[in-house]
This record gives structure tokens, C-alpha cells and sequence, in this order.
């Protein structure tokens, strides 16, 4: 039950594991995927206002800082967490960045793209992510002429966000480019299509001749058989396990997603899969910056300030920055890495400094309040560790007279650290 909810969320305590557990696993799948009813969390976190347009200056911090400091707050607050995990990893698979949109505006409304339609239809999210502005700056559609097609989008369409690679050729990279054309982006943050600018001639691609435009383009690549086990491997790798994904794991998650390409199909799919469930996949992750930074805020139940220069905000970019992670700066069209790549000397010392941030802001009554015999157990339970091994617990054990001391070295033990 801990593993399912670290998954499905950014970590997990020890209420959320208890709970779980009294309502059985199959039943927290159902509740994770399909939640009931409105999430206090969301609300009480309601997204900034910003314009727009593309008017974002590189340096200009403060919106920059509302946007990510936004984010991570709702994350943190929410009850429905697995809506913002799926997000975020849309965010990785769709990786944008503020650093060359230069639009808060824009990146906002991207990220509310992802939310809405990342747990329906996938083709729905695809045809909505071709005409986004922030991914049409990101990847120069927005001056895609029938004169001078850009190949940017139509490349990373097929490689990155529908077939993978080895599932197109250069010529279907060159077709698809030109059914993107004639696309710009309007004075009210749209995406609008200028005839004359687009090459309504036929197009072959991917062994079809047709007159192709962004929709049936779309619409004729997630049909292809290479795009559900290319999106059933890419959730396995993030929610799942790293490496090739198994093929019997990846037929059953493609069944789930079927002809509807229901995504929180295959999610729940994936959640009840015995693979999943064994122990095999058991912290064979290791968590993403993001997501150890929005575990601990949840798991002290730290509530941040997300206002305009705030401290609060300055210190989680801080820690973020140095882990190698700011959420809406991704590092290339590929987001960002995985695995083992976290795990560097530079950052052990960045998580140990947020450590002492977090414990010095955080609640740390259930480990306060037990008795020094038992606090070792306290801090598992609060942090969602199902078990330390012995030579962390030989050190942690050091350390036990103090509460703050012991949460501080918890929260940079490798049992946190993995998920």
C-alpha cells in the first residue's frame, strides 16, 4: 500500500498508508484514479492570473517565481495527488520550458492542458498540445510556411510524444512537417490557421497519401500500433519501473488503454498489475527532485507562502535548482532524466540543507511526542519508510535524543530517496 501511494503521489505518511489500508488496495486504486467530488487542495490553491502573451523577459523573476511557487504549492496541498503526479509527468513527456516560451501566460495555460486532458483520451491531449502556444514557440511552429516548413514539432510529435523512435522515417519527418503549416498564434494567446500559409497539397505518411492537416495528422499517428506501447512504456518507466518494459505488462496496460486510449485506464491498469504490485518494482525508482521536494512539504505538512519575492519560494528554487529540477524549465524536448541521475554528491549536500529548511518549518509533533525508544519507528511512520536497513538505522539511532536531528537525517536516507 506505501509503494502504491508513493506512485500514485509524491511520497506518503503514515495516516495516508493507514488509511489505505483499511480500505483495501483495489478500492485506493479506484479512489486514486477516480476521484470523487472536488479537491479542497486544488482549490485552496487556485492558479495565478497571468496575460497571455508571449511578454515574459529572461530575468524577470517575480511572475516566474509566482508560476513554479504555484505549482509546487498545489502539489503539496492537494488530496487528490495522483492528478498532479499524472501532470507532471504529462509536463516531462510534452517538456516545454519557460526559459525560451518567455510566457507565464502561455506556460500556465499548458500545464491546465495537461491537468484536464491528461487523464481522458490521449489523441484529445495530442490535438490539443500541437496547437498549444507554448509548445508551438517551444518548437517554432508559430513560423511554419507551406514556403519553409519547420520539421521541430512533426519530428518530436513522432519521436518524443507518439511513436518513439524507430517508428518513422525522415521522409515521414519531412510529410508531417508540412501538414503543420500555416499556423500562428493570435492576439488573444490562440492558435489561429492562415490558409495561405498552409500546404493543403497530399502528403504521405507513414505509407497514407492524403491531404493531411494537424488533426488527421494526430489522428492517424496515434493509430498506428507503435503509439499505444510506445505511451504504455513511457508511464511504466515513471510510475512503474525503469528499463524496457515486460511484454506481458505492456499488452495488459495497452488492453486497458484500447480504442478510447483512456490513459487513466492504463493507469489503473498499471496500479493492479502483479508486476507492479511484486517485489520487483518495490523502490526500483528513484524519486525525481520535484517529487522529493513535494513529499516532504506534504509529509511535515509545511504550508509555503507563494507570493510575489517570498522566501518560501526562493528557498524550494534554491534546493530545486541545485537538485537539477525547476519544474516548466526542463532541459530539452527529452524533460528530463531519470534513475540514478539524481543521486550525486552536489545533491546530497542541496538535500541536506532543504532538510534543515523543512524540519525547521515543518510539524514534527509525532516523532516529538514518542518516547526516544520508539522515535525511529515515529519518523518511518511520518515519511511513509516501511523499513530502514540496519546500518541506516545505526545512525539514525545516534541521533534519536534529538527529533529534529533524526527528521533531517530520514529525509537524506537512501530509503527516502528511492520510491
Amino acid at each position: 500500500m506505501a509503494h502504491l501511494i508513493r506512485r500514485a503521489g509524491f511520497g506518503a505518511n503514515g495516516a495516508e498508508i493507514d488509511a489505505a489500508a483499511k480500505a483495501g488496495y483495489e478500492a485506493t486504486v479506484g479512489v486514486l484514479v477516480g476521484p470523487a467530488g472536488a479537491d479542497p487542495g486544488a482549490a485552496s490553491t487556485p492558479p495565478p492570473d497571468f496575460p497571455l502573451a508571449k511578454d515574459q523577459k529572461k530575468g524577470s523573476a517575480p511572475q516566474d517565481y509566482e508560476l513554479v511557487g504555484w505549482w509546487l504549492a498545489r502539489m503539496a496541498a492537494v488530496t487528490q495527488p495522483l492528478v498532479e503526479k499524472r501532470t507532471f509527468f504529462w509536463h516531462g513527456h510534452f517538456a516545454t520550458s519557460l526559459q525560451k516560451v518567455k510566457s507565464v501566460g502561455f506556460m500556465l495555460k499548458q500545464n491546465q492542458t495537461l491537468r484536464t486532458l491528461g487523464g481522458g483520451d490521449f489523441s484529445a491531449l495530442a490535438h490539443a498540445m500541437v496547437r498549444d502556444p507554448a509548445m508551438m514557440l517551444w518548437l517554432d511552429s508559430a513560423g511554419n510556411t507551406l514556403k519553409a516548413p519547420n520539421e521541430n514539432l512533426a519530428r518530436e510529435l513522432m519521436e518524443l510524444f507518439t511513436l518513439g523512435v524507430g517508428n518513422y522515417t525522415e521522409t515521414d519527418v519531412r510529410e508531417a512537417a508540412r501538414a503543420l503549416t500555416g499556423w500562428r498564434l493570435d492576439v488573444n494567446g490562440g492558435a489561429t490557421l492562415v490558409p495561405r500559409l498552409h500546404d493543403a497539397t497530399s502528403k504521405t505518411v507513414l505509407g497514407k497519401s492524403a491531404d493531411f492537416d494537424d488533426a488527421s495528422l494526430v489522428d492517424w499517428l496515434v493509430q498506428q500500433p507503435a503509439s499505444p506501447k510506445f505511451i504504455a512504456a513511457r508511464a511504466w518507466n515513471r510510475f512503474g519501473m525503469p528499463g524496457p518494459i515486460p511484454d506481458d505488462v505492456s499488452g495488459r496496460l495497452q488492453a486497458a488503454y484500447g480504442a478510447n486510449r483512456d490513459f487513466s485506464a492504463l493507469l489503473k491498469a498499471l496500479f493492479l498489475d502483479p508486476v507492479f504490485r511484486g517485489p520487483q518494482a518495490r523502490y526500483a525508482l528513484v524519486k525525481q527532485p520535484a517529487e522529493y521536494v513535494v513529499g516532504v512539504l506534504r509529509a511535515l505538512k509545511i504550508k509555503i507562502d507563494t507570493g510575489q519575492n517570498s522566501k518560501d519560494v526562493q528557498a524550494l528554487r534554491t534546493a530545486l535548482s541545485g537538485l537539477g529540477q525547476i519544474p516548466f524549465y526542463p532541459p530539452n524536448v527529452g524533460g528530463w532524466p531519470e534513475g540514478t541521475a539524481w543521486l550525486t554528491t552536489a545533491a546530497a549536500q542541496t538535500r541536506f540543507v532543504f532538510a534543515e529548511w523543512a524540519v525547521g518549518r515543518g510539524d514534527l509533533s509525532e516523532v516529538a511526542t514518542a518516547s526516544p525508544s520508539q522515535r525511529l519507528d515515529a519518523v518511518a511512520h511520518l515519511l511513509g519508510v516501511d523499513a530502514f536497513t540496519d546500518r541506516s538505522s545505526a545512525a539514525l539511532r545516534e541521533v534519536v535524543a534529538d527529533p529534529k536531528q533524526l527528521v533531517t537525517l530520514a529525509l537524506i536516507a537512501p530509503e527516502y530517496l528511492v520510491n
